[in-house]
This record gives C-alpha cells, structure tokens and sequence, in this order.
C-alpha cells in the first residue's frame, strides 16, 4: 500500500512540477554586457523573474544597432540597450515600446598612457588633441561602437561640440565593446568612449588611464540604456510585462541603496571570471553609474541627440519619437 501510495505522490510532484514549468512564458532577452543593464541582470539573477512566471532566455550583442537586426527579424522579445538604436529603428517600421529607462550618463572618455599626459595642467581637450598630432604626427585614435550607437554619437558630440576640437586631431576608430576595452589596454588606440565595468576594469590593470570627461560633460543628460517591449509580446503577455517592469524598478532600488547586494548578480552575467564582487560594486558606484528607471526622464534628451544626429550625418532626418516610449508600466509598479 505504501509504495503505490508513494509513486502516487511522486506522480503528482511530477505532474506538478510538469505544469509550473509549462507555465512560465519564454522571454527572449537581448542585452549588451554593460553595467547600464544591471537592473535586468538583478532581476534576472534574483529570480524575481522566474517567480513572475517568466523564463528569461538572454542572447548578448556587442552593440544596440547590431540588436536591431535580431529585434527586426522577430527573434528577441525584450532589448535592453541605448535607445537611439531604437528611435532610428521605429521610424523605419521596427516598432517597440520603451517601458523603463535604465542608466543615463554612461558614456566617459579616457585617455590611454600615451595620451593622457597631454591633459594634464588644466590643459583644453581640443589642446591636449593638437598637442598630441603635433608631436606624434598623426590624429589620436579614439575607439567608439558603430556610427548611430550611443557612445559613438555621445563622442562626436563632447570632441566637435563640447571641446570643440578640430577634426584633424581624431580619428573615430568603431569596433565593438570588449575589442574597445582590450584595445585600450594595448595601447591599440589612444582613447575610448567606454562605460562600465571597463572603466573600473581598465584604469585597476592600468592606473596610468585617464578619466577624462563624465557622461553629463560630454552630453548633458545623455541618454543611456532602456529595457524595450515588442508590441506583440506587450499584446500577448501583459501581465508578465508589468511583472518584467516591477523587478526592473525594484531592481533599481537595490542597485542604488544596495550595491554590494546587487554586485554578486551583476558579476554572474558580466564578470566572465575576470571581475570579482569588490571590483563590480565599486563599478556600480562610480561616475559613470547613473541608474534611473522612469523612462520620462529620457525624452527630451533622446530628441535632443536625434537632432544631434541629423546634424552629423547619422541619421537623414529627425523621426518623430510619438508611440516609442510607453510609461504606464513604471508608473503602475512604483505605485506598489
């Protein structure tokens, strides 16, 4: 009687277990490897989102522009990365819905060994870039992700806008995240717009990298990365969509009062065995760690870098940015 009792509780664990399973809904996740992204890191690796119901698939890409492809092509149901990629994408018909912001002011410049002391004595950046073509006789390379990218357009305009540097004195190198990071480290360029960890990670194997210019010194406000939702997936699953954007906000809560709570989840998914728990908080704590969730705070300045685009030549024209960003998910989850 006891074992065909047993193998009957066993059979309805089973069974149990079989339904729990089948009830989380497949999210499928693309995400750059930036400390930008740790509140989806957070809420993944808590498991706030499989207690939601959610099975989160996360696929990485080196850039947002390099995302587009994937969010076009319908095999991604969540991007998390900067938002320009998007507005661009949204006016030629790849359409999504920005539900919360997640970093503002990522993007710093630093100098490599080679140029930094250019900079030094209070000297300009437009100076510091002359006095390095001067003696070396050739522009400073400066590494940067792809031409419509944020770091890419955040560059263009702290070097052509902010320093007002002459544009014999740099050349924009593109090349993708981790290649920036190591190429910086080589001395294969000169400097980078980079974001976290690799600042924290490159000036620790090398102090003698330079912190030249914040994220709100080179674009004031500059917006960053954001968590968006494709249209259908936001029809078909609504709820897990709130759910999704409750574990972002609370996730965001603990990244700025929690950091050494937050770092082990953030490490699971950058770290890679390179980055220990003590270097990623101290990467969620620095300058170029600026978390926000309500994805309001972004407008004006997403149009304001649009326009920048446009008058660099990225993009032919200004797209309207009405239907790209949706705030009532925030709004609900900070109620609760």
């Amino acid at each position: 009687m006891i074992p065909r009792l047993l193998a009957a509780a066993l059979a309805a664990a089973a069974a149990f277990s079989s339904s729990a399973a089948s009830a989380q809904v497949p999210v499928r996740v693309g995400v750059i490897p930036i400390v930008g992204a740790a509140p989806l890191f957070v809420a993944n690796g808590s498991g706030a989102l499989k207690a939601a119901g959610m099975d989160a698939r996360v696929t990485t890409f080196e850039s947002g522009p390099n995302m587009i492809q994937a969010l076009a092509s319908g095999t991604i149901d969540v991007y998390v990365a900067g938002v320009m990629p998007l507005a661009v994408a949204n006016s030629k018909g790849v359409k999504s819905k920005v539900v919360t912001a997640t970093a503002i002011e990522e993007m710093v410049f630093v100098a490599g060994p080679k140029l930094a002391p250019y900079f030094e004595g209070g000297v300009s950046a437009a100076e510091a870039l002359k006095a390095y073509r001067a003696k070396e006789g050739r522009a400073a390379r400066l590494a940067a992700q792809p031409p419509g990218s944020v770091p890419n357009t955040t560059l263009q305009h702290w070097l052509w806008q902010v320093a007002k540097a002459d544009k014999a004195d740099a050349e924009i190198v593109s090349m993708g995240i981790d290649a920036t990071q190591q190429a910086v480290l080589v001395g294969a360029v000169e400097g980078a717009a980079i974001r976290e960890p690799a600042l924290t990670i490159v000036q620790g194997r090398n102090p003698k990298i330079k912190l030249v210019a914040t994220g709100g010194q080179m674009f004031p406000s500059q917006p960053g990365t954001v968590v968006a939702v494709t249209p259908a997936f936001i029809a078909a699953h609504p709820k897990e969509v709130q759910a999704l954007v409750d574990a972002l906000v609370a996730a965001d809560r603990t990244l700025k009062e929690k950091p050494a709570e937050a770092a082990p989840h953030v490490v699971a998914a950058l770290g890679k065995g390179i980055v220990d728990e003590a270097t990623m908080t101290k990467a969620l704590t620095s300058p170029a760690s600026r978390f926000i969730a309500d994805p309001r705070a972004i407008i004006d300045a997403t149009a304001k870098m649009q326009a920048y685009q446009v008058s660099i030549g990225t993009l032919d024209r200004e797209a309207p940015l009405d239907g790209l960003f949706e705030p009532k998910f925030y709004l609900e989850a900070v109620k609760k």
